[in-house]
Protein backbone atom coordinates (compact mmCIF):
# COMPACT_ATOMS: atom_id res chain seq x y z
CA UNK A 1 0.00 0.00 0.00
CA UNK A 2 1.70 3.62 -1.05
CA UNK A 3 0.52 5.60 1.72
CA UNK A 4 2.50 7.61 4.19
CA UNK A 5 1.87 7.22 7.76
CA UNK A 6 -0.70 10.01 9.64
CA UNK A 7 1.32 12.97 10.74
CA UNK A 8 -0.55 13.25 13.47
CA UNK A 9 -1.93 10.09 15.22
CA UNK A 10 -5.33 9.16 14.42
CA UNK A 11 -6.88 7.70 18.14
CA UNK A 12 -9.18 5.36 19.32
CA UNK A 13 -11.51 8.11 21.31
CA UNK A 14 -9.85 10.94 23.12
CA UNK A 15 -10.91 13.05 25.39
CA UNK A 16 -13.28 16.18 23.29
CA UNK A 17 -12.47 19.90 25.52
CA UNK A 18 -14.85 22.82 24.79
CA UNK A 19 -13.63 25.15 27.22
CA UNK A 20 -16.32 25.32 29.80
CA UNK A 21 -14.81 22.76 31.71
CA UNK A 22 -11.87 24.58 32.36
CA UNK A 23 -14.13 28.00 33.56
CA UNK A 24 -15.42 25.30 36.34
CA UNK A 25 -12.38 24.05 37.32
CA UNK A 26 -11.24 27.56 37.47
CA UNK A 27 -14.18 27.94 39.77
CA UNK A 28 -13.61 25.16 42.34
CA UNK A 29 -10.27 26.73 42.61
CA UNK A 30 -10.77 30.42 42.90
CA UNK A 31 -13.36 29.48 45.80
CA UNK A 32 -10.92 26.59 47.53
CA UNK A 33 -13.68 23.63 46.90
CA UNK A 34 -10.69 21.44 45.70
CA UNK A 35 -12.14 18.25 47.88
CA UNK A 36 -15.04 16.37 47.57
CA UNK A 37 -17.61 18.84 48.18
CA UNK A 38 -18.94 22.07 45.97
CA UNK A 39 -20.93 23.48 43.30
CA UNK A 40 -19.65 21.72 40.68
CA UNK A 41 -20.13 17.84 42.25
CA UNK A 42 -24.18 19.29 43.13
CA UNK A 43 -24.30 20.45 39.55
CA UNK A 44 -22.89 17.23 37.59
CA UNK A 45 -25.95 14.89 39.95
CA UNK A 46 -28.82 16.94 39.56
CA UNK A 47 -27.89 17.69 35.33
CA UNK A 48 -27.37 14.27 35.02
CA UNK A 49 -30.19 12.66 36.62
CA UNK A 50 -32.12 15.53 35.27
CA UNK A 51 -30.65 14.00 31.99
CA UNK A 52 -31.22 10.78 32.24
CA UNK A 53 -34.37 10.64 34.00
CA UNK A 54 -33.99 9.21 37.23
CA UNK A 55 -34.81 10.55 41.07
CA UNK A 56 -31.26 10.88 42.68
CA UNK A 57 -27.54 10.40 41.44
CA UNK A 58 -24.41 10.21 43.53
CA UNK A 59 -20.62 11.52 42.04
CA UNK A 60 -18.09 9.17 42.45
CA UNK A 61 -14.81 8.54 41.62
CA UNK A 62 -14.72 6.09 38.91
CA UNK A 63 -17.62 4.17 37.38
CA UNK A 64 -15.43 1.18 39.10
CA UNK A 65 -16.16 2.53 42.37
CA UNK A 66 -19.61 3.14 40.97
CA UNK A 67 -19.80 -1.01 40.32
CA UNK A 68 -18.45 -1.67 43.84
CA UNK A 69 -20.90 0.06 46.11
CA UNK A 70 -23.69 -1.25 43.83
CA UNK A 71 -22.64 -4.64 44.76
CA UNK A 72 -22.34 -3.82 48.01
CA UNK A 73 -25.91 -2.51 48.14
CA UNK A 74 -27.08 -5.74 46.27
CA UNK A 75 -25.53 -8.63 48.15
CA UNK A 76 -26.61 -6.40 51.34
CA UNK A 77 -30.58 -6.44 50.07
CA UNK A 78 -30.15 -10.17 48.97
CA UNK A 79 -28.36 -11.57 51.58
CA UNK A 80 -28.09 -9.29 54.69
CA UNK A 81 -25.23 -7.78 56.49
CA UNK A 82 -22.00 -9.71 55.81
CA UNK A 83 -19.94 -11.09 58.91
CA UNK A 84 -16.50 -8.89 59.56
CA UNK A 85 -14.00 -9.59 56.85
CA UNK A 86 -16.49 -10.91 54.35
CA UNK A 87 -18.17 -8.99 51.79
CA UNK A 88 -21.34 -8.57 51.15
CA UNK A 89 -21.61 -11.49 47.98
CA UNK A 90 -19.68 -13.61 50.10
CA UNK A 91 -19.37 -17.39 48.73
CA UNK A 92 -22.87 -16.15 46.06
CA UNK A 93 -22.71 -16.77 42.33
CA UNK A 94 -23.30 -13.72 40.23
CA UNK A 95 -24.32 -13.71 36.82
CA UNK A 96 -22.14 -11.20 34.55
CA UNK A 97 -21.58 -10.45 31.13
CA UNK A 98 -18.98 -12.48 29.79
CA UNK A 99 -17.60 -9.88 27.04
CA UNK A 100 -16.98 -7.02 28.84
CA UNK A 101 -14.24 -4.89 30.78
CA UNK A 102 -13.10 -6.81 33.37
CA UNK A 103 -14.15 -3.54 35.71
CA UNK A 104 -17.50 -4.78 35.33
CA UNK A 105 -16.68 -7.94 36.80
CA UNK A 106 -13.89 -7.42 39.25
CA UNK A 107 -16.20 -5.73 41.64
CA UNK A 108 -18.07 -8.69 42.19
CA UNK A 109 -14.99 -10.24 43.59
CA UNK A 110 -14.33 -7.50 45.65
CA UNK A 111 -17.79 -8.50 47.85
CA UNK A 112 -16.58 -12.04 48.05
CA UNK A 113 -18.61 -12.90 45.08
CA UNK A 114 -17.92 -15.56 42.61
CA UNK A 115 -18.77 -14.70 38.88
CA UNK A 116 -20.10 -16.92 36.27
CA UNK A 117 -20.54 -15.80 32.87
CA UNK A 118 -22.82 -16.03 30.56
CA UNK A 119 -22.02 -15.93 26.81
CA UNK A 120 -22.55 -13.32 24.03
CA UNK A 121 -25.26 -12.87 21.18
CA UNK A 122 -25.17 -12.02 17.62
CA UNK A 123 -27.59 -9.28 17.83
CA UNK A 124 -25.97 -6.72 19.99
CA UNK A 125 -22.77 -8.62 21.34
CA UNK A 126 -24.31 -8.52 24.43
CA UNK A 127 -25.77 -10.86 27.35
CA UNK A 128 -27.88 -13.26 25.57
CA UNK A 129 -30.93 -13.68 26.96
CA UNK A 130 -31.25 -17.77 25.84
CA UNK A 131 -27.89 -18.37 27.95
CA UNK A 132 -28.95 -16.74 30.70
CA UNK A 133 -32.25 -18.36 31.09
CA UNK A 134 -30.23 -21.55 30.94
CA UNK A 135 -27.57 -20.23 33.19
CA UNK A 136 -30.78 -20.53 35.89
CA UNK A 137 -31.29 -23.89 35.11
CA UNK A 138 -27.72 -24.80 35.80
CA UNK A 139 -27.53 -22.12 38.98
CA UNK A 140 -31.24 -21.47 40.14
CA UNK A 141 -30.05 -20.28 43.26
CA UNK A 142 -28.27 -17.08 41.80
CA UNK A 143 -29.89 -13.82 43.00
CA UNK A 144 -27.90 -11.19 40.91
CA UNK A 145 -26.93 -10.33 37.50
CA UNK A 146 -24.75 -7.69 35.54
CA UNK A 147 -25.20 -6.43 32.55
CA UNK A 148 -22.80 -4.21 30.60
CA UNK A 149 -23.67 -2.51 27.08
CA UNK A 150 -20.99 -3.34 25.47
CA UNK A 151 -19.10 -0.08 23.10
CA UNK A 152 -22.56 1.59 23.65
CA UNK A 153 -25.23 -0.28 22.50
CA UNK A 154 -27.79 -1.22 25.00
CA UNK A 155 -28.48 -4.79 25.44
CA UNK A 156 -31.95 -6.84 24.95
CA UNK A 157 -32.88 -5.06 28.08
CA UNK A 158 -36.41 -6.52 28.06
CA UNK A 159 -35.91 -10.24 27.93
CA UNK A 160 -33.11 -9.89 30.20
CA UNK A 161 -35.48 -8.25 33.34
CA UNK A 162 -37.99 -10.61 32.06
CA UNK A 163 -35.56 -13.73 32.99
CA UNK A 164 -34.42 -11.16 36.00
CA UNK A 165 -38.36 -10.93 37.44
CA UNK A 166 -39.03 -14.51 36.51
CA UNK A 167 -36.35 -15.96 39.26
CA UNK A 168 -36.86 -12.74 41.43
CA UNK A 169 -33.16 -11.91 40.62
CA UNK A 170 -31.50 -7.98 40.88
CA UNK A 171 -29.84 -6.60 38.14
CA UNK A 172 -26.72 -3.93 38.55
CA UNK A 173 -26.26 -2.26 34.77
CA UNK A 174 -23.24 -1.58 33.71
CA UNK A 175 -23.44 1.65 31.48
CA UNK A 176 -20.23 2.96 31.85
CA UNK A 177 -19.80 2.89 28.10
CA UNK A 178 -23.52 3.86 27.31
CA UNK A 179 -23.85 6.86 28.42
CA UNK A 180 -26.56 8.55 25.94
CA UNK A 181 -27.62 5.46 24.34
CA UNK A 182 -31.78 4.91 24.53
CA UNK A 183 -33.71 1.63 24.86
CA UNK A 184 -37.13 1.98 23.63
CA UNK A 185 -36.99 5.91 24.26
CA UNK A 186 -35.25 5.24 27.70
CA UNK A 187 -32.16 5.76 28.68
CA UNK A 188 -29.97 3.23 29.56
CA UNK A 189 -28.08 3.64 33.53
CA UNK A 190 -32.34 3.47 34.34
CA UNK A 191 -33.00 -0.01 34.11
CA UNK A 192 -31.30 -1.88 36.52
CA UNK A 193 -31.86 -1.74 40.12
CA UNK A 194 -28.71 -0.08 40.60
CA UNK A 195 -26.76 1.70 37.90
CA UNK A 196 -23.46 3.00 37.07
CA UNK A 197 -21.93 5.15 34.56
CA UNK A 198 -18.44 6.35 33.75
CA UNK A 199 -16.46 9.88 32.69
CA UNK A 200 -13.44 7.74 32.39
CA UNK A 201 -10.92 9.44 29.59
CA UNK A 202 -11.75 7.81 26.74
CA UNK A 203 -15.31 7.49 27.10
CA UNK A 204 -18.46 9.76 25.59
CA UNK A 205 -17.99 12.59 27.98
CA UNK A 206 -15.16 12.61 30.38
CA UNK A 207 -13.88 13.79 33.59
CA UNK A 208 -10.41 12.60 32.83
CA UNK A 209 -11.34 9.84 35.34
CA UNK A 210 -14.99 9.67 37.89
CA UNK A 211 -18.51 7.93 37.51
CA UNK A 212 -22.06 8.40 39.00
CA UNK A 213 -24.41 6.04 41.12
CA UNK A 214 -27.87 6.46 39.58
CA UNK A 215 -31.35 4.91 41.17
CA UNK A 216 -34.39 5.95 41.89
CA UNK A 217 -34.20 4.58 45.59
CA UNK A 218 -33.57 7.60 47.89
CA UNK A 219 -32.48 5.38 50.64
CA UNK A 220 -29.94 3.46 48.24
CA UNK A 221 -28.14 7.24 47.40
CA UNK A 222 -28.06 7.90 51.02
CA UNK A 223 -25.60 4.64 51.82
CA UNK A 224 -23.83 4.91 48.71
CA UNK A 225 -23.07 8.78 49.95
CA UNK A 226 -22.02 7.61 52.96
CA UNK A 227 -19.84 4.79 52.09
CA UNK A 228 -18.24 6.75 49.56
CA UNK A 229 -17.03 9.41 52.33
CA UNK A 230 -15.46 6.53 54.45
CA UNK A 231 -19.11 5.65 56.40
CA UNK A 232 -18.93 8.71 58.55
CA UNK A 233 -21.45 8.96 61.05
CA UNK A 234 -23.93 12.41 61.93
CA UNK A 235 -21.70 12.84 64.93
CA UNK A 236 -19.13 16.00 66.02
CA UNK A 237 -16.28 13.43 65.98
CA UNK A 238 -14.89 11.00 63.30
CA UNK A 239 -17.41 8.01 64.05
CA UNK A 240 -17.50 4.51 62.01
CA UNK A 241 -19.85 2.22 62.60
CA UNK A 242 -19.19 0.04 59.21
CA UNK A 243 -16.93 -0.45 56.54
CA UNK A 244 -16.32 3.15 54.29
CA UNK A 245 -14.57 4.22 51.09
CA UNK A 246 -12.66 7.15 49.46
CA UNK A 247 -14.84 6.82 46.97
CA UNK A 248 -16.50 10.37 46.41
CA UNK A 249 -15.99 12.83 43.10
CA UNK A 250 -13.40 15.80 43.35
CA UNK A 251 -14.92 18.98 43.15
CA UNK A 252 -12.27 19.65 40.26
CA UNK A 253 -12.95 16.49 37.96
CA UNK A 254 -16.99 17.28 38.54
CA UNK A 255 -16.16 20.92 36.67
CA UNK A 256 -14.81 19.02 33.86
CA UNK A 257 -18.31 16.65 33.43
CA UNK A 258 -20.35 19.80 34.21
CA UNK A 259 -18.51 21.26 31.51
CA UNK A 260 -19.09 18.19 29.04
CA UNK A 261 -22.48 17.16 29.88
CA UNK A 262 -23.93 19.86 27.04
CA UNK A 263 -22.04 18.26 24.53
CA UNK A 264 -23.18 14.93 24.65
CA UNK A 265 -25.89 14.80 22.06
CA UNK A 266 -23.04 16.57 19.87
CA UNK A 267 -20.54 13.94 20.74
CA UNK A 268 -22.91 11.51 19.82
CA UNK A 269 -24.29 12.61 16.60
CA UNK A 270 -20.11 12.75 16.01
CA UNK A 271 -19.47 9.06 16.48
CA UNK A 272 -22.87 7.77 14.75
CA UNK A 273 -21.09 9.84 11.45
CA UNK A 274 -18.19 7.67 12.29
CA UNK A 275 -19.58 4.53 12.13
CA UNK A 276 -22.22 5.21 8.93
CA UNK A 277 -19.29 6.61 7.15
CA UNK A 278 -17.24 3.16 7.75
CA UNK A 279 -20.51 1.11 7.17
CA UNK A 280 -20.73 2.80 3.53
CA UNK A 281 -16.84 2.71 2.99
CA UNK A 282 -16.67 -1.22 3.77
CA UNK A 283 -19.05 -2.01 1.16
CA UNK A 284 -17.87 -5.03 -1.38
CA UNK A 285 -15.24 -6.41 2.19
CA UNK A 286 -16.50 -9.13 3.55
CA UNK A 287 -16.79 -7.79 6.89
CA UNK A 288 -19.92 -6.02 9.36
CA UNK A 289 -20.40 -3.34 11.74
CA UNK A 290 -20.79 -4.15 15.27
CA UNK A 291 -24.71 -4.30 15.26
CA UNK A 292 -28.23 -3.27 17.17
CA UNK A 293 -31.44 -3.18 17.82
CA UNK A 294 -32.43 -0.72 14.91
CA UNK A 295 -35.99 -1.15 16.11
CA UNK A 296 -35.91 -0.77 19.76
CA UNK A 297 -32.04 1.25 20.27
CA UNK A 298 -30.21 3.74 19.86
CA UNK A 299 -26.49 3.55 20.56
CA UNK A 300 -24.26 6.34 21.52
CA UNK A 301 -21.81 4.46 19.20
CA UNK A 302 -18.74 5.31 21.01
CA UNK A 303 -16.29 2.46 19.49
CA UNK A 304 -17.34 1.35 15.92
CA UNK A 305 -16.21 -1.85 15.50
CA UNK A 306 -16.20 -4.35 12.11
CA UNK A 307 -16.60 -8.21 11.80
CA UNK A 308 -14.68 -9.88 9.45
CA UNK A 309 -16.72 -13.00 7.77
CA UNK A 310 -16.09 -16.22 8.63
CA UNK A 311 -14.67 -17.60 5.28
CA UNK A 312 -12.52 -14.69 4.68
CA UNK A 313 -10.30 -14.79 8.60
CA UNK A 314 -6.60 -15.69 7.55
CA UNK A 315 -4.44 -17.96 9.88
CA UNK A 316 -4.41 -16.06 13.21
CA UNK A 317 -2.49 -17.02 16.29
CA UNK A 318 -2.95 -15.80 19.83
CA UNK A 319 -1.41 -16.40 22.97
CA UNK A 320 -1.35 -14.58 26.11
CA UNK A 321 0.35 -11.59 25.24
CA UNK A 322 1.44 -12.09 21.46
CA UNK A 323 -0.18 -13.15 18.39
CA UNK A 324 1.24 -14.27 14.43
CA UNK A 325 -0.87 -14.35 11.47
CA UNK A 326 -0.02 -15.42 8.15
CA UNK A 327 -1.43 -13.00 5.23
CA UNK A 328 -3.10 -14.98 2.56
CA UNK A 329 -4.37 -13.21 -0.73
CA UNK A 330 -8.00 -11.82 -0.18
CA UNK A 331 -8.76 -12.33 3.44
CA UNK A 332 -7.40 -10.75 7.01
CA UNK A 333 -7.50 -10.73 10.21
CA UNK A 334 -7.61 -8.44 13.43
CA UNK A 335 -3.89 -8.84 14.23
CA UNK A 336 -3.22 -7.96 10.82
CA UNK A 337 -5.40 -5.08 10.38
CA UNK A 338 -4.23 -3.44 13.80
CA UNK A 339 -0.69 -3.70 13.41
CA UNK A 340 -0.85 -2.08 9.57
CA UNK A 341 -2.88 0.80 11.09
CA UNK A 342 -0.36 0.66 13.93
CA UNK A 343 2.17 1.28 11.13
CA UNK A 344 0.53 3.87 9.42
CA UNK A 345 0.14 5.55 13.03
CA UNK A 346 -3.75 4.77 13.78
CA UNK A 347 -4.95 3.36 17.14
CA UNK A 348 -7.23 0.31 16.85
CA UNK A 349 -7.34 -2.39 19.32
CA UNK A 350 -8.89 -6.02 19.53
CA UNK A 351 -12.40 -6.49 20.73
CA UNK A 352 -12.69 -6.70 24.76
CA UNK A 353 -11.28 -10.60 25.15
CA UNK A 354 -14.05 -12.60 26.92
CA UNK A 355 -13.70 -12.65 30.83
CA UNK A 356 -13.87 -16.67 30.38
CA UNK A 357 -10.90 -16.42 28.97
CA UNK A 358 -8.60 -14.46 31.08
CA UNK A 359 -6.53 -16.60 33.47
CA UNK A 360 -7.94 -14.54 36.61
CA UNK A 361 -11.14 -16.70 35.74
CA UNK A 362 -10.54 -19.37 33.76
CA UNK A 363 -12.07 -21.67 36.33
CA UNK A 364 -15.13 -19.70 36.90
CA UNK A 365 -18.81 -21.31 35.65
CA UNK A 366 -19.28 -20.25 31.90
CA UNK A 367 -23.02 -20.74 30.09
CA UNK A 368 -24.11 -20.43 26.41
CA UNK A 369 -27.07 -21.00 25.11
CA UNK A 370 -25.98 -24.88 24.65
CA UNK A 371 -25.92 -25.15 28.13
CA UNK A 372 -22.55 -25.17 30.49
CA UNK A 373 -19.82 -24.50 27.82
CA UNK A 374 -16.91 -24.79 30.06
CA UNK A 375 -15.68 -27.65 28.68
CA UNK A 376 -15.51 -26.11 25.27
CA UNK A 377 -13.90 -23.29 25.86
CA UNK A 378 -10.68 -23.74 23.40
CA UNK A 379 -12.94 -25.74 21.04
CA UNK A 380 -15.39 -23.06 19.59
CA UNK A 381 -16.29 -23.01 16.32
CA UNK A 382 -16.43 -19.79 14.19
CA UNK A 383 -19.82 -18.70 13.08
CA UNK A 384 -21.47 -21.00 15.51
CA UNK A 385 -23.43 -20.28 19.27
CA UNK A 386 -21.32 -22.70 20.90
CA UNK A 387 -19.06 -19.70 22.14
CA UNK A 388 -20.31 -16.64 20.41
CA UNK A 389 -17.29 -14.63 22.47
CA UNK A 390 -14.62 -16.57 21.69
CA UNK A 391 -15.54 -15.73 17.82
CA UNK A 392 -16.28 -11.96 18.14
CA UNK A 393 -12.75 -12.17 19.72
CA UNK A 394 -11.05 -13.60 16.98
CA UNK A 395 -12.96 -12.06 13.97
CA UNK A 396 -13.57 -8.59 15.84
CA UNK A 397 -12.19 -5.35 16.21
CA UNK A 398 -12.27 -1.69 17.31
CA UNK A 399 -11.59 0.96 14.75
CA UNK A 400 -10.29 4.56 14.93
CA UNK A 401 -13.61 6.25 16.34
CA UNK A 402 -11.90 9.51 17.70
CA UNK A 403 -14.91 12.28 17.16
CA UNK A 404 -12.26 14.91 15.78
CA UNK A 405 -10.77 12.31 13.28
CA UNK A 406 -11.62 14.26 9.97
CA UNK A 407 -13.63 12.25 6.87
CA UNK A 408 -10.46 12.52 4.84
CA UNK A 409 -8.64 10.80 7.89
CA UNK A 410 -11.38 7.85 7.96
CA UNK A 411 -11.28 7.74 4.01
CA UNK A 412 -7.21 7.07 4.49
CA UNK A 413 -7.90 4.32 7.52
CA UNK A 414 -10.70 2.75 5.35
CA UNK A 415 -7.99 2.20 2.64
CA UNK A 416 -5.84 0.75 4.60
CA UNK A 417 -7.96 -1.83 6.22
CA UNK A 418 -9.06 -2.40 2.12
CA UNK A 419 -5.16 -3.36 1.19
CA UNK A 420 -5.16 -5.73 4.25
CA UNK A 421 -7.54 -8.25 1.92
CA UNK A 422 -5.69 -7.62 -1.44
Amino acid sequence: MDFEAFPEKVWLSTPTMHGEELIYMKEAFETNWMSTIGVNINEVEKLLAAKLGCRYSVALSAGTASLHLAMKLAGEKLYGMPEIGKGALFGHRVFCSDMTFDATVNPVVYEGGIPVFIDTEYDTWNMDPVALEKAFEIYPEVRLIVVAHLYGTPSKIDEIKAIADKHGALIVEDAAESLGATYKGKQTGTFGDYNCISFNGNKIITGSSGGMFLTDCEEDAKKVRKWSTQSRENAPWYQHEELGYNYRMSNVIAGVVRGQIPYLEEHIAQKKAIYERYKEGFKGLPVTMNPYDKKNSEPNFWLSCMLIDPEFLCKQERGEQKALYIHEHGKSCPTEILETLAKYNAEGRPVWKPMHMQPIYRMNGFVTRDGNGRARTNAYIVGSVTDVGVDLFNRGLCLPSDNKMTPEQQDKVIEIIRGCFE
